[in-house]
């Protein structure tokens, strides 16, 4: 087998990871019935309309987290299957106002997840950091509280915001506020923008939140003044094919303007979203990117995709460099 190209993942959501073998696992633990009777039937309950029909099962089926071992194992379940795939670098949101509005506190979170973080350079040789996201269809009072409550691990393990969730009707600059307090406290910023919602909410996202990158944005193509500037700045894009495809934003796979982006000289990345339930993990969706005929997407195009990874990716210059290497050493294999 060869092997896979080292890559980092950028967007990935901590809570998507949640296979059926492992919720099924973990609400025998923790005493819950499921609302399916096995694993296989879970997973044929992962189609879905749009964005939202999505986020009704993702939630519903977060009860079974609920101890700082459950979050701590979730992590570490798919840190393995990263590394199998080439990840060498993850940088992973969590949501931690799903947590909390059932009772389950910040802390046990964190601590949970922090745990399976620091255990991973050693353990399967993968470097992370941590992004805590707000729900964009909650308050900006929730927000700012959740903000707040999470001070403690600023810095560590917490690297950074996001925004993510339902997006219409939701735009950005609804969380001007507690953006801005990030930036003081000197987090890193990023922001779904760009999936379902209009490319005004890409503006939005730079120009008021100050995001540094955009997780999806793929609707940036329609408008062309902002497209060029994407391209100008450089500014990351993390997007995910496959969850694109299955949340209907992009009828089938072969329409996807993830090429002409790339070849365009957007700083573009490929990513897995919420892997479990959309098909795949990053490794699977590079294959599915290069089995694809109509994209046109061979090696080439996969080591730039990896380079660009590191690249938006939040690293020191000396890590940076380290990783680039790999991916170019990777070339010559």
């Amino acid at each position: 087998m060869t092997r896979p190209i080292p890559k980092a993942e950028l967007h990935l959501h901590i809570e998507g990871t949640l296979e059926p073998e492992l919720a099924f696992s973990l609400a025998a633990r923790n005493g819950i019935t499921l609302m399916y009777r096995s694993a296989d039937e879970l997973r044929k309950a992962y189609a879905f309309d749009d964005l939202q029909s999505f986020l009704n099962l993702y939630y519903k089926l977060m009860a079974v987290l609920r101890t700082e071992r459950d979050f701590e194992d979730l992590a570490d379940a798919y840190l393995a299957r990263a590394a199998a795939q080439g990840v060498r670098h993850a940088e992973i949101f969590f949501d931690p106002q799903a947590h909390t509005a059932r009772g389950v506190p910040i802390e046990t979170v964190v601590a949970g997840l922090g745990r399976a973080l620091k255990a991973a350079p050693a353990r399967h040789g993968v470097t992370t950091r941590l992004i805590m996201c707000f729900l964009r269809d909650e308050s900006v009072e929730s927000a700012l509280a959740t903000f707040e409550s999470a001070r403690p691990w600023f810095g560590d393990p917490i690297i950074g915001v996001g925004l993510d969730s339902a997006e219409v009707g939701h735009p950005p600059s609804k969380f001007r506020e507690v953006f801005d307090r990030a930036r003081e406290a000197g987090l890193r910023r990023v922001a779904h923008a760009g999936e379902e919602g209009p490319p005004e909410y890409v503006w939005e996202a730079l120009d008021v939140l100050g995001a540094e990158r955009i997780d999806h944005g793929i609707r940036c193509v329609e408008d062309e003044r902002l497209f060029l500037r994407l391209i100008r700045e450089q500014v990351p894009l993390t997007v995910c094919p496959l969850s694109n495809v299955r949340l209907r934003c992009v009828d089938h796979l072969a329409d996807h303007p993830l090429p002409y982006m790339l070849d365009s000289g957007m700083l573009v990345t490929a990513n897995s979203d919420d892997p479990s339930y959309f098909g795949g993990y990053v490794g699977d969706v590079y294959d599915a990117l290069e089995a694809e005929p109509m994209l046109m997407i061979g090696v080439d195009e996969l080591q730039l995709l990896a380079a660009n990874s590191f690249r938006a990716a939040f690293l020191s210059d000396e890590e940076r460099r380290a990783y680039l290497k790999e991916v170019e050493r990777h070339r010559w294999v």
